[in-house]
């Protein structure tokens, strides 16, 4: 079900999936769409979460460049070159959503969740994929109040040089974390995911911050071509692990 969310800086579109089953009240949960935007994998995904006993929403975090419908891939990423096609349009956008930009909006996303019908009072989850991997930290970072349980997938950039890296902010965060790490992934090298987990750890955060062994970049996107349904499949058991045992335990 599509919503619209006042955000800092206009009307943003967001799905919202809930429970197939059962009458709730549920916990809420963000998810943050990769690169490629919302989308019907992207609508697939938060449908199965929900349905283990969950409200979903997934905001347009690209509502500054336009609606979803407009910014959808328009090629078929099942190819190499498809994706790399689609890749060249989408990844301009996320350079421009920077770290201030997307921080101004997570209040937004955080208040349209808690206050969408059936959501539990209480701690919330985040979770995301490539570029939304980050963003759920930066949530997690800046919401320690309500965020309870953090989770990305495929995520690039999560520890870098930069003075707003997201997990610098790891501090902050109470949220219980888990991390799947595409093999071999450029955006997040070896000494990147050393350099993660050594930030949880400094934090004393509970975290699970592993690679997924032969699982590239994107993996879980059943859309394009770096799809891996081993990986797949354990991201959805390890967050689905950590979501019921923060929000429902």
């Amino acid at each position: 079900m599509p919503i619209e969310i006042p955000a800092a800086a206009g009307t943003a579109e967001a799905l919202v999936a809930r429970p197939s089953t059962g009458t709730g009240p549920f916990p809420g949960v963000i998810l943050y769409m990769d690169a490629f935007g919302l989308r019907p994998r992207i609508q697939d995904m938060a449908q199965r979460v929900a349905d283990w006993g969950y409200i979903v929403l997934a905001p347009n975090v690209f509502y500054r460049e336009g609606k979803a419908a407009e910014l959808a891939p328009a090629t078929d990423m099942t190819t190499p070159e498809g994706r790399e096609t689609a890749g060249k349009a989408a990844f301009p956008r996320v350079g421009r959503l920077t770290a201030d930009k997307a921080m101004a909006d997570i209040d937004a996303w955080v208040k349209a969740l808690g206050g969408l019908d059936g959501v539990t009072p209480g701690p919330i989850g985040a979770f995301g994929y490539c570029m939304g991997a980050r963003l759920a930290v930066r949530t997690a970072a800046a919401r320690p109040d309500v965020v309870a349980a953090c989770a990305g997938f495929h995520g690039g950039g999560l520890a870098t040089d930069a003075p707003d890296s997201p997990h610098l902010g790891l501090a902050r965060a109470r949220a219980r974390f888990v991390f799947g790490h595409a093999d071999h992934d450029p955006g997040m090298t070896p000494d990147a995911v050393a350099g993660l987990g050594g930030a949880l750890q400094s934090a004393g955060l509970q975290a699970s911050n592993e690679i997924y062994p032969g699982a590239s970049h994107g993996y879980s996107m059943a859309d394009t071509s770096a799809f891996h349904a081993e990986a797949t499949e354990r991201h959805f058991r390890e967050l689905r692990a950590l979501l019921d045992a923060t929000l429902k335990g």
